[in-house]
């Protein structure tokens, strides 16, 4: 999100979170000098969450206290320490992992304790996800304690087939380009429909 009166609007929605990025590579920057009422917009109900990668932890403890985001959602090559000293700090930790065919969930174990949530996406060659699919079988294989969001290439068309991924692990729903008009402006006719239609299937997004 980037625009604050797009936060309003998609507020309104059945939604749970609301992103915010702070990845300067990003075509969701939401810059150095965010608007305050970014995050003066969220409602109480809804958690916003900063999203990051490779940054300074004091730099991102320092941004977490002057927007009042609790989550955070961190994609780059953060280490299990990285996370636990944010965790200490009073942080929701939330860490993705890139899901290739190839991927062993037993390699995230040491990063149990310093994470609240994981999320799995697709590899890309780039920070920010590819707006594709990774094969959902593969979450057949996850069995660590610990939940998980669903992120890659998730589009208004995919409530229905959502249901079809049974892990136990499975918490929430991440979703982002294929819902926008453009980057950073969600379409708010498309995440009320499938937000109403996720309701159904008992799953956060």
């Amino acid at each position: 999100m980037k625009d604050p009166l797009n936060v309003k609007e998609i507020a309104q929605a059945n939604l749970h979170y609301l992103g915010f990025i702070f990845f300067p590579g990003s075509p969701r920057y939401v810059g150095a000098d965010p608007n305050k009422a970014l995050f003066e917009n969220i409602p109480s109900g809804i958690q916003g969450i900063g999203v990051f990668v490779n940054e300074d932890t004091n730099k991102v403890i320092n941004i977490a206290q002057h927007t009042d985001l609790e989550m955070i959602q961190l994609h780059g090559g953060e280490s299990p320490d990285y996370c636990q000293k944010l965790r200490s700090a009073g942080l929701v930790i939330i860490k993705a992992f890139n899901v290739t065919e190839d991927f062993n969930f037993e390699s995230i174990r040491l990063f149990m304790p310093g994470c609240d949530y994981f999320l799995f996406d697709t590899k890309s060659k780039k920070y920010g996800g590819s707006s594709k699919k990774f094969n959902w079988d593969k979450l057949l294989e996850y069995n660590l304690d610990k939940p998980f969001f669903l992120s890659g290439g998730i589009g208004p068309e995919d409530s229905a087939i959502l249901k079809n991924v049974t892990n136990r692990g499975f918490f929430a729903i991440d979703i982002n380009s294929r819902f926008e008009i453009s980057p950073g402006q969600k379409d708010v006719r498309l995440i009320n429909t499938f937000c109403n239609e996720v309701k159904k299937l008992n799953y956060e997004i």
